[in-house]
């Protein structure tokens, strides 16, 4: 976030922070209702984890053990059916099928959470890859210091963000040199998106056009040269 001129002093940049993702088909779900039947839980939380269920511990178990929504943006729930999720928030899902179960429990606590959040890094990072995020937001600069920051030669004037959108995947492109980068709509990263950061094209000519071949030639002649005088 460089400074471009002196007359430069603003210091605070307004961004609308959406902390309320919106589901959408292919998301999973951990869902988790504690009631005060013990049978009621067993049944309920046999898929998804929890006390009764099995136990989460890698990215195949969250798969297993959560509820996917389908291509037209519906879960199936026990007891209360086909449930529809889609562009609803986690908040919006619990209090839904809070009131769906109503009927069959008489005092029960929904959970509800995202366990597919992933965001993946490539090109100039020094740890490209995907990571898994366990909270409801993370910005530019959190995900890439996830993956150990940028190179030295990372074009940080051009990172491109590719984001799933209804339509397909768009590619947007963000300046982190910039300081009003704080106040883009892109700042916070949503879900699956992707950060690819290319390299300057300096690197490409560096590694391509430098003489490593003369270089090595030369310095192995001078080695020839030390030993034949006894240097």
């Amino acid at each position: 976030m460089q400074v471009k001129s002196a007359a430069d002093t603003l210091t605070d940049f307004q961004n609308k922070r959406e902390l309320n993702y919106r589901v959408q088909p292919g998301d999973n779900l951990y869902i988790r209702v504690a009631s005060m039947d013990d049978k009621t839980n067993m049944l309920l939380n046999s898929v998804g984890g929890g006390q009764y269920g099995y136990n989460i511990s890698s990215g195949a178990s969250v798969y297993l053990n959560s509820f996917m929504v389908d291509s037209k943006g519906y879960i199936q729930y026990p007891l209360s059916g086909k449930v529809y999720v889609r562009n609803m928030t986690v908040s919006e899902i619990k209090k839904e099928l809070q009131q769906k179960l109503a009927q069959y429990l008489k005092e029960s606590v929904v959970v509800v959470k995202l366990v597919n959040y992933n965001i993946t890094l490539l090109g100039e990072v020094h740890r490209p890859g995907q990571y898994k995020i366990y909270q409801n937001n993370i910005n530019l600069f959190e995900a890439v210091s996830m993956a150990g920051d940028l190179t030295d030669f990372a074009n940080r004037e051009k990172v491109a963000i590719i984001r799933q959108s209804d339509d397909g995947s768009k590619v947007i492109y963000v300046n982190m040199t910039k300081r009003d980068i704080l106040s883009s709509p892109y700042f916070y990263l949503k879900p699956n998106d992707i950060i690819y950061v290319p390299p300057l094209k300096g690197k490409q000519f560096a590694f391509s056009n430098f003489p490593y071949a003369v270089v090595f030639s030369g310095i192995s002649s001078l080695i020839l040269l030390l030993k034949y005088f006894g240097l």
